[in-house]
């Protein structure tokens, strides 16, 4: 199969993660900083340099980098565990269903006042957040790149706008972390969420919430931590305050090795993508029957719709008839959708990897313009 859905879970792995995971399961059976035993203890070796890779790349320090299970819950955490009763939120329309659905359902029980942006005519979304600050606005969250068209948002002219005015900034790095650079300390972000399994290389099952010095953060979970046993209360400490339970090793051994390739090849990468999501958007758009929506971008994604056509059910035919995998429909972020005005039946979704051939783009090319040619 030609599996262009890079953006839910990517499709390559790099040797050295998929080796640390096998490694894992095979000899460590141990619970990280449960038991005193060398086997624990070598697990525990092995979050610590996880912790000191993430904290590296995305410039923070390593007791303040978290693992989660995988980007939701790292939001989740980070919305929730800084919540000010009765305060404003601003987010906006490009928005996952990770952000929305809590912020939403805060609203909804009346705990937080919530305005909810789109960009102006320029398509400026930080002067569009920026008129919606309130005396009370506590939290601004923004994604670093769209998940349905892979545009690249100003985080660091969003973040430093909030950091002037003492709110805190959420960044969602579920698209961007592994493909452009991010900085806590550079981009003035406060709390960056990602995933393991995307552009960092990991596998499922992973991810993290990276967090500033000042920030303080409630726990969404409480229970063990393998520290303060006598304590009844979740420890104060970090990141142990934000870990209750196991925590999934194998997923963090391969998030460290990804996270590694990713960001020793970033740059590289991120050219690639903007070239080959070039190549791909120009020759769609020159498709009868063909809308695309993104602009080249180094996440790689390329959104379009075939006219009379439901995303989903070209996604489908596309997989059944040619091989190829892709995302049709909502991708979980509807407020896109309702931007974009495709609410009714949502957008193809291709998203490319860097070991994604020409032959394999080629190959779509062809399946879309003989799906478009069907219908016109």
């Amino acid at each position: 199969m030609i599996y262009l859905d890079n953006a839910a879970t990517g499709g390559f792995k790099p040797h050295a993660a998929t080796e640390a995971a096998v490694t894992v399961i095979r000899y460590l059976c141990a619970n990280p900083g449960r038991s005193g035993h060398r086997l624990s203890l070598a697990g525990e070796k092995i979050m610590t340099s996880c912790r000191e890779t993430l904290a590296e790349m995305f410039s923070a320090r390593p007791e303040r980098v978290a693992f989660t299970k995988n980007c939701t819950e790292a939001l989740n955490t980070a919305i929730f565990g800084t919540l000010k009763r009765g305060g404003h939120v601003i987010t906006t329309v490009f928005e996952h269903n990770s952000v929305l659905r809590p912020l939403y359902s805060l609203y909804k029980k009346g705990e937080i006042r919530l305005d909810i942006v789109a960009p102006g005519e320029n398509g400026d979304i930080v002067s569009a957040i920026r008129e919606k600050i309130r005396p009370d606005t506590y939290i601004v969250c923004l994604t670093a790149a769209s998940n349905v068209t892979g545009r690249v948002f100003p985080v660091r002219e969003a973040g430093k706008m909030c950091r002037e005015r003492g709110i805190l900034f959420l960044a969602d790095g579920a698209q961007a972390a592994g493909h452009i650079p991010l900085s806590l300390k550079e981009d003035c972000i406060d709390m960056l969420a990602l995933p393991g399994h995307k552009g960092l290389y990991g596998i499922m099952g992973s991810g993290a919430l990276i967090f500033g010095e000042g920030v303080d953060i409630s726990p969404l979970t409480m229970g063990g931590t393998g520290t303060e046993s006598y304590n009844l209360l979740q420890p104060e400490g970090y990141p142990e305050r934000l870990e209750a339970g196991t925590v999934n090793l194998p997923a963090v051994a391969a998030l460290d090795e990804g996270a590694k390739f990713a960001n020793s090849n970033m740059k590289s990468f991120g050219r690639h993508l903007t070239e080959a999501s070039e190549r791909l958007i120009l020759k769609l758009s020159e498709t009868d029957g063909v809308t695309v929506y993104s602009e080249p971008n180094p996440c790689g994604i390329v959104a379009l719709n075939i006219d009379g056509l439901p995303s989903a059910e070209a996604a489908d035919i596309l997989s059944r008839e040619y091989d190829i995998a892709v995302r049709g429909g909502m991708h979980c972020a509807p407020l896109a959708h309702r931007f974009f005005g495709t609410e009714d039946g949502g957008m193809i979704r291709a998203s490319l990897a860097v070991q994604n051939s020409y032959r394999e783009t080629a190959a779509f090319i062809k399946a879309v313009k003989e799906m478009a040619d069907k219908l016109n």
